[in-house]
């Protein structure tokens, strides 16, 4: 069974993380997907409209997801990939290389975004028609 993993916050979905879930899905038997926890984007400066358990929820109800882990530090990755035994890593290609250090535990895979959408747009979207 090839088991592969990602990684993201996953707030405000859209259909480029669908698109990247059933991509990531198409080159395993399991996708696990780690999203970070609140207090894990509190230390990267990052709000999310949605609250941990809540994208965990909406993340488990996607058929391509297989099962939902926390993020709660940059360093858990390696013991991710080694207590999870998995086989391929996959992340967009605006992380490109960042994650090369990986491959010494699991293939790397840097799979293209999905055009014309991405979560800070939709933010950038949603304040510009609140300032109108």
């Amino acid at each position: 069974m090839t088991k592969v993993l990602t990684y993201g916050t996953f707030d405000l979905l859209h259909w480029g993380h669908i698109n990247l879930l059933k991509r990531a899905k198409s080159l395993g038997d399991e996708l696990i997907v780690a999203i970070s926890t609140d207090e894990f984007n509190t230390l990267k400066n990052k709000v999310s409209y949605h609250s941990y358990e809540n994208r965990k929820i909406i993340l488990e109800s996607i058929k391509y997801v297989d099962k939902v882990i926390p993020e709660n530090t940059w360093d858990q990755k390696i013991s991710d990939v080694v207590e999870n035994n998995i086989d391929i890593f996959v992340m967009g290609d605006d992380w490109k290389g960042k994650f090369d250090f990986l491959k010494e535990y699991c293939e790397v895979v840097y799979l293209p975004r999905t055009v014309g959408i991405s979560t800070t747009q939709i933010k950038k979207d949603l304040l510009a028609v609140n300032r109108a």
